[in-house]
């Protein structure tokens, strides 16, 4: 890369910055009404919500008579006039309730928060499921529309983390706003001023609290941005790697990777100094209780308005409420981070689905029908013009034309990745917009040049075809799909994970695995998106009997560059433009088009030059057999 270039790359980085860090400043988010979305993935742990909550206020009143009992005791040695007449009996017996009660108090909140931990990742993994029945349901563009680094950090790392704050808060927030309170009352009862010089520093470290963590809150949706900025750069980074040592360019990609962590980090640093000196003072005022308690104590004891036991027991309440008083004060940020965390959760709950039936509708055969479809991705850019396109019940329709012209398009709306502006797709007379999306996808395959596998063994990945399929049903499917000698080298053979197989198998191979998943599924509807674009000669020929076997008695459309494996096609749409400019066989196109005319010679001129001989003939043969 030249010097003007990578400077050009960082002035065009450094606008992208400016104007991230504008939108960060702009933007603040909506908080409200997060508990209510929150509850709403509750219900079906409810009951154990219930409990937990049940048994974290037994907790608390069992760990108040510890409490009474060290006051009991006091009151027992104070009351005598020396330590031989003390009644060790009522001593023990106090001990022996004390201890109990102690027990009791931890056997109930570890009960408690056994429930609430089950409830928290049961709320945890309804969300998950809502966000990714939300992508399901959505049309591609949308879903498309968040950044990977947003949906990941989002799903995998920001759900994850409420789990803690969430597991604790549903038992510990009640229970200790009812400790505190308990023992707040508990003093009134002792002496009323006492109560006062119990809580006098509280509302002193709340104010520091609240006053200091204000630029904390306002910082808050930076800190999110530049989260999801941080895990959208490294995952192009890890995902693009390749490119980038194929293309020399790991010093400029590594910049940009380097400049996002760095900023993400200065960003966290700037983010936690406006608020650290004010945490910590009022991390140190809140349990400060004593400081008011003693002197007033002392007071009213040496006024003979307190005895010696209410004394001891007042310094030990005033220890004890120590711990509700700065888990409230933790509690603020617990909130606020499941809050924004919620919150950005609604961002993709919230997402337009694409409208479908409540039920499956009856079609009359698997024929589809396209009449004046016009799209456009990009509003205003309109990139379909009013196609109209007819594919009879077990036909076999091509589409060819140059790159960009629409192909692809043309067939995501048949697969309804994306709904047409106007006009309407229609399967077997019935518009795809009124069929549920399950029946919708029941009655389509797909085989694209993508040939993803997911994560789990080759067998699993087949499997998707049709869960619940037998063993003899996908060794079938991938016997059809002529996988069995790319097969028999694996050392795991199809209990291979994908991970592993996908270092070991060409790009042919895999996408014969894919093939296998389709034949399995045996929908009436096959659409093939360049499914042979980047396979080698033999590797094609191999797809090409895969496919062969895949499309029999099927309603089938293919998209392709290789012009060869199409001729035998019963209808071959021309695209241009966003349009269909011709239809017909291969030899009417051949006779009555020039662009499909010109795209056969440039195919046959590409085959000749990579073979040394001229295929042309060969090559329509090997179309017909796929056919």
């Amino acid at each position: 890369m030249s010097e003007n270039s990578t400077q050009d790359a960082s002035e065009d980085e450094a606008k992208r910055e400016a104007r991230s860090s504008s939108s960060r400043k702009a933007r603040t988010r909506n908080t409200r009404g997060w508990f209510k979305t929150l509850m709403s993935f509750a219900g079906r742990c409810r009951g154990r919500m219930i409990l937990a909550e049940i048994l974290s206020i037994i907790s608390v009143f069992s760990g108040l008579v510890p409490f009474y009992s060290i006051y009991r005791i006091i009151d027992e040695a104070t009351s005598v006039a020396s330590p031989a007449e003390m009644s060790w009996d009522v001593v023990m017996f106090w001990v022996g309730i004390a201890i109990l009660f102690y027990a009791l108090q931890q056997l109930f909140f570890a009960a408690s928060t056994v429930n609430s931990h089950i409830s928290a990742y049961t709320i945890l993994g309804s969300l998950r499921e809502g966000i990714a029945t939300k992508l399901m349901n959505a049309s591609l563009g949308t879903a498309r529309s968040k950044s990977i680094g947003n949906l990941k950090n989002l799903v995998i790392d920001r759900i994850e983390q409420i789990e803690i704050p969430l597991a604790h808060f549903i038992p510990e927030l009640s229970a200790n706003l009812l400790l505190a309170l308990a023992i707040v009352v508990w003093f009134v009862v002792i002496d009323w001023r006492l109560a006062l010089a119990c809580i006098v520093t509280v509302p002193i470290g709340l104010l520091v609290l609240t006053l200091g963590m204000q630029g904390y809150y306002k910082m808050y949706d930076g800190y999110m941005d530049e989260q999801d900025r941080v895990n959208s750069v490294v995952v192009e980074y890890i995902e693009g790697i390749h490119v980038v040592k194929a293309f020399n360019q790991a010093t400029s990609s590594y910049a940009k990777f380097s400049s996002a962590v760095t900023g993400f980090l200065s960003y966290t640093l700037e983010w936690m100094r406006t608020s650290w000196v004010a945490t910590s003072l009022a991390m140190s005022v809140l349990p400060t209780t004593l400081l008011g308690v003693v002197p007033v104590g002392i007071a009213l004891y040496l006024g003979g308005e307190l005895d010696p036991a209410s004394f001891g027991l007042a310094c030990v309440l005033a220890i004890a409420v120590v711990t509700p008083v700065t888990y409230l004060g933790k509690a603020f940020n617990d909130i606020n981070l499941v809050a924004y965390c919620i919150t950005d959760a609604r961002e993709f709950l919230e997402l337009p689905e694409l409208t479908q039936g409540d039920k499956p509708i009856a079609v009359a055969d698997y024929g589809v029908e396209i009449s004046d479809a016009r799209f456009s991705y990009i509003d205003g850019v309109e990139v379909l013009h009013g196609v109209d396109l007819s594919v009879p019940a077990g036909s076999f329709t091509a589409l060819v034309g140059p790159s960009g012209s629409g192909k692809s398009t043309i067939a995501r709306l048949i697969m309804r990745h994306w709904d047409v502006d106007s006009g309407s797709v229609s399967i077997g007379g019935v518009d795809v917009r009124k069929m549920p999306l399950s029946q919708l996808s029941s009655l389509v395959s797909v085989v694209s040049q993508d040939d993803f596998l997911l994560d789990g063994t080759l067998r699993e990945n087949v499997a998707m075809g049709r869960p619940g399929a037998s063993d003899e049903e996908i060794d079938a499917a991938c016997r059809a799909a002529s996988c069995e000698e790319f097969i028999g080298r694996l050392p795991k053979g199809w209990d291979t994970p994908a991970g592993e197989a996908g270092h070991a198998l060409s790009g042919g191979e895999r996408q014969r695995i894919c093939i296998a998943r389709a034949i399995l599924k045996d929908a009436p509807i096959v659409v093939f998106d360049e499914a042979t674009a980047f396979a080698d000669p033999e590797n094609e020929a191999r797809i090409q009997r895969s496919v062969a076997r895949l499309s029999e008695g099927k309603t089938l459309v293919v998209i392709a560059h290789r012009l060869s494996t199409i001729t035998a096609a019963d209808c071959i749409c021309v695209v241009n433009d966003g349009q269909i400019v011709a239809r017909g066989t291969h030899d009417e196109l051949l006779a009555q088009n020039d662009l499909y005319a010109s795209m056969w010679k440039a195919h046959i001129g590409a085959a000749d030059w990579a073979a040394g001989s001229h295929v042309g003939e060969a090559a329509a043969q090997e179309g017909g057999d796929a056919r």
